[in-house]
């Protein structure tokens, strides 16, 4: 893929401080829905009711062991913020293909799936594969195993797991939306290109694209119908766009259709791919009142309510940032600590990165925390 074009947007003080609020908002609350939808999983409507409730969930709830546990789709997420991280460090050296850095992150998120443990002996993984609580089997689906199984990078010639069409691949896309210095149809290509290391389903990788983009636009200020509108011009140039851009113009179209309830949001779901997913969370984000109200809809429904809480989590974070987020979420939020860490590293990256390395310049504290190896 080609360099990006440069936003043309200069970096004062108070846009780095609204862009850092928006990448800190975008991955907590991707975290957030994350961790609200998990202990619903395998659950329909009605056995959500039985367990929990006639109102269903209202607050976090023990999974995994512990309240606030993430699941794979976050610490996906937090794989490609590293990626990307890496591709801009590694561009000092004149290598410049951001897909194979990503690539080499999940590759270093999927030995967290099968080791005990960080190997402290290979500091070329950097810190975040050194964290130690992401070493531990969180949902991940057999596409994502599978397609990161061994070395060889899926392509959109020859992309892994052809017929994948979950919601995997979209719920690690919001990180590639906040290269708001780029254009939206590069945004749109990395995701895509990203999508295909494990999900090879046009519908699947092209929703990861159209939500990469959403999250783009809401980045930089845009309204979320503004968003959705600036994607359905994107992806009316790409092939197999048709399931994407319907789902997407039906949510739309949802909001005008009455009070929003489970039924609608269930509607939209349908059978948990994608597509659907992407449709329902930003159905969600819309309707929403505030973010707990947008979270509570998303999760709770016959489908992956996970996968939808982190989409509609992540797209309210960035159009609102980090403050509009429930406070007493976030401070049980497991991994809170890396998740702002890794997002603050991630806005200094993109706004003063040529402080930190380049012709001259060198931070050994941070090459030793993003290494070009």
């Amino acid at each position: 893929m080609g360099a990006p074009v440069a936003a043309a947007a200069v970096w004062g003080r108070v846009e780095q401080q609204d862009f850092r609020s928006r990448v800190r908002g975008t991955l907590l609350g991707a975290a957030l829905g994350d961790t609200f939808g998990a202990p619903l999983a395998g659950l329909t409507l009605e056995g959500i009711r039985d367990a929990h409730g006639a109102a269903g969930l209202t607050q976090f709830v023990a999974v995994y062991g512990r309240v606030g546990a993430v699941t794979a789709a976050t610490q996906l997420a937090l794989f490609t913020v590293d990626g990307l991280i890496r591709a801009q460090v590694r561009r000092d050296t004149g290598a410049w293909h951001p897909p194979t850095d990503v690539h080499r992150a999940y590759l270093r998120w999927a030995a967290t799936q099968r080791d005990w443990g960080p190997d402290e002996r290979r500091k070329e993984d950097g810190w975040l594969a050194r964290e130690e609580w992401l070493y531990s089997r969180r949902g991940a689906s057999q596409a994502c195993l599978l397609g990161l199984g061994n070395d060889v990078m899926g392509t959109l010639d020859k992309p892994k797991n052809p017929d994948a069409v979950g919601p995997e691949a979209v719920t690690r896309s919001a990180p590639f939306g906040l290269l708001v210095g780029w254009e939206p149809q590069l945004v749109l290509q990395l995701a895509v290109e990203c999508a295909v290391h494990t999900h090879g389903a046009p519908e699947a990788y092209l929703a990861a694209g159209a939500y990469a983009v959403i999250v783009h636009a809401l980045a930089r200020g845009d309204s979320l119908d503004a968003a959705v509108q600036r994607t359905l011009v994107l992806l009316a140039a790409r092939p197999g766009h048709p399931p994407v851009v319907d789902a997407l113009k039906h949510a739309v179209g949802a909001v005008r259709r009455g009070m929003p309830s489970a039924a609608r949001v269930g509607e939209l779901v349908g059978d948990g791919g994608a597509v659907g997913a992407l449709a329902a969370a930003v159905y969600c984000s819309l309707v929403g009142e505030d973010i707990r109200h947008g979270l509570g809809l998303a999760v709770h429904h016959d489908g992956p309510s996970a996968d939808v809480g982190a989409l509609c989590g992540g797209l309210l974070g960035a159009l609102h940032g980090e403050t509009a987020l429930p406070p007493a979420w976030v401070a049980e939020l497991e991994g809170r600590a890396t998740i702002l860490e890794l997002a603050d590293d991630f806005a200094m990256e993109m706004t003063q990165g040529a402080a930190l390395h380049g012709p001259g310049v060198s931070s050994p504290g941070w090459l030793a925390r993003y290494p070009r190896a």
